[in-house]
């Protein structure tokens, strides 16, 4: 497993901001807001608990852990953007053929350019698109501004057809806790009204430390811009499953 050394970073993004509050910053155009994903890259990491160990999310203290495919950071009051997807929307094989072109890089290089060939993969729309039923998109959003300013503070989100953006502040749950109990609320859900079983969702998530405010503002936009990205609409504010629209 790779290992690496945490960076502790000052807490200057603004934890009070809310969706909806617009500074009076110009909006960058989605090239721009992209391109700040390559100037952040991965945060290193080191787990800081170990697999015997239970993390109390009330101590204040941060560590990594690992479900599986992607590690994860479990730290309250930190910032984070979450990426969760639909179940078959990214065929195991891309990830493997990815894997493989990319393995001359460093970790996190190859981290930074494999999360991006997975967002314009999902933003292609290929294998399943339950999330663009309008009753589907409407329980994940509600499951997602359910526990707003309880169990975590909402910054902006976005349901898109195949994925679903999230950046938020976790109070006295862990994302991981928070994650599950939307994928185990709105599968229940869609897979009723699909006529289907099975899985619905990917069981893997993604998320990223945010670290200054110049990195929380442009991926707020990231989040809010995907729709206009991938050709669903015009402006962020039409796409009606985002905190751009509300």
């Amino acid at each position: 497993m790779h290992k690496a050394k945490l960076i502790v970073w000052s807490a200057d993004v603004p934890s009070a901001h809310k969706y909806g509050e617009r500074t009076s910053r110009p909006l960058m155009n989605f090239f721009q807001i992209v391109a700040v994903f390559s100037i952040y890259p991965y945060m290193e990491m080191t787990p800081m608990t170990t697999a015997n160990q239970k993390f109390d999310p009330r101590s204040g203290e941060a560590y990594y852990h690992n479900r599986g495919y992607l590690p994860h950071l479990e730290k309250v009051g930190a910032q984070q953007f979450i990426t969760f997807r639909l179940a078959g929307s990214l065929p195991s094989c891309k990830l493997l053929e990815w894997d493989e072109e990319l393995r001359t890089l460093t970790f996190t290089e190859q981290e930074v350019a494999k999360q991006r060939r997975i967002e314009e993969y999902l933003d292609q729309g290929i294998g399943p698109v339950w999330l663009s039923d309008p009753d589907i998109a409407s329980i994940v959003e509600n499951a997602i501004l359910y526990f707003d300013r309880k169990r975590y503070n909402l910054h902006a989100w976005v349901v898109m057809p195949n994925h679903v953006h999230v950046l938020l502040t976790a109070k006295d749950y862990t994302v991981s806790q928070i994650v599950q109990s939307w994928k185990s609320f709105t599968a229940k859900k869609a897979n009723a009204i699909l006529g289907k079983t099975g899985a619905f969702w990917q069981e893997e998530y993604f998320d990223r430390s945010i670290r200054r405010e110049r990195h929380f503002e442009f991926t707020v936009d990231y989040i809010e811009y995907n729709p206009v990205k991938a050709g669903l609409c015009k402006e962020p504010k039409d796409w009606l499953w985002s905190s751009a629209s509300r």
